[in-house]
């Protein structure tokens, strides 16, 4: 009797699975749903592993902003992939339940590339403020060595504010019901079905939220603020038009990689009168869109890479 009670106090503390729901109110279109999320993926995908294909076979794209652009290709395949398999066999395959630890280790995986990929969106403001600003300056700035320091600092970084979320969950209790109204773990989605306070939880989430990721917007907004005052005391209106719209099309995949990350963020401390299905759909697309959009701003706007890609497909 013991033994057993003793077992039932463990599995109450720490559930041995958790469920994952999916979407909200929208379980009878799952089927449908999955369809334009896994085309994304596929195209995902593929167009990230061909920009690494391309960089990293071609020696005369060895340089800063191609290494930035393949690091954060890593990233965009990693940040769908830790989602979107588990996402499918819900919605195709309802296959609800995942394990505690899994649960926990797809939660670390999901906020610490999130984290990783903003920091090199930053790294990549910072280049082409270096390239733009400080043309002379350039190689000697950011030469091989300090660009495999900004690629550990941006990996390092994610792990150290990311791995006290695993703490954070571990110390809570679990004695009620396990079903998260979600369609991966996320940090608060999991507390939120704790018997116990999770004020430390969301102080702790918040605090990452806008000292981390806030300062990074702060830091990519002043970078292109600077590029654009540069861009606009250039001589040739035709060179002026190219940089804005390259600096336009980079914003607007940054706007869309903070902007449904944010509102998830707030969502789940303020936001009650948000319905569930919205705050879901928008928490999947800023895990999903700036991978596919990335490789083609960010590469195929490119002329460099898109020759290559050019000269691939004719040789092919």
């Amino acid at each position: 009797i013991m033994i057993s009670a003793s077992a039932s106090n463990d599995t109450a503390f720490h559930p041995s699975t958790f469920i994952l729901l999916g979407i909200p109110g929208m379980q009878d279109q799952h089927v449908w749903v999955a369809i334009p999320f896994c085309s994304m993926y596929i195209l995902a995908l593929v167009g990230n592993s061909t920009i690494l294909y391309i960089i990293l076979t071609d020696r005369t794209l060895h340089e800063p902003m191609y290494l930035f652009l393949c690091l954060l290709s890593i990233t965009d395949l990693v940040l769908c992939s830790t989602t979107l398999p588990k996402m499918l066999t819900i919605f195709w395959l309802r296959s609800h339940i995942i394990s505690y630890h899994g649960c926990l280790t797809q939660m670390f995986f999901v906020h610490t590339v999130f984290a990783t990929e903003s920091a090199v969106l930053l790294a990549m403001a910072f280049d082409r403020y270096v390239a733009i600003c400080r043309p002379l300056h350039y190689t000697s700035i950011l030469n091989a060595t300090v660009i495999g320091k900004i690629g550990l600092a941006c990996v390092a970084r994610g792990l150290l504010f990311v791995f006290p979320f695993v703490i954070l969950i571990e110390r809570l209790p679990f004695c009620g019901h396990h079903i998260i109204p979600h369609t991966y773990c996320e940090h608060m989605g999991i507390a939120k079905l704790a018997c116990a306070s999770i004020k430390p939880n969301t102080i702790y989430g918040l605090t990452v939220a806008l000292s981390v990721t806030g300062m990074d917007v702060i830091l990519i907004a002043t970078s292109y603020g600077l590029i654009l005052q540069a861009v606009l005391h250039l001589p040739s209106k035709d060179a002026q038009f190219r940089a804005f719209s390259t600096c336009g099309a980079h914003i607007c995949v940054i706007l869309v990689f903070y902007i449904p990350a944010f509102f998830s963020f707030f969502t789940h401390r303020f936001g009650h009168q948000v319905p569930p299905h919205v705050h879901i759909v928008l928490a999947n697309l800023y895990l999903l869109l700036p991978p596919v959009l990335n490789p083609l701003v960010y590469g195929i706007n490119t002329k460099q890479i898109r020759l290559r890609l050019f000269s691939f497909f004719k040789w092919r």
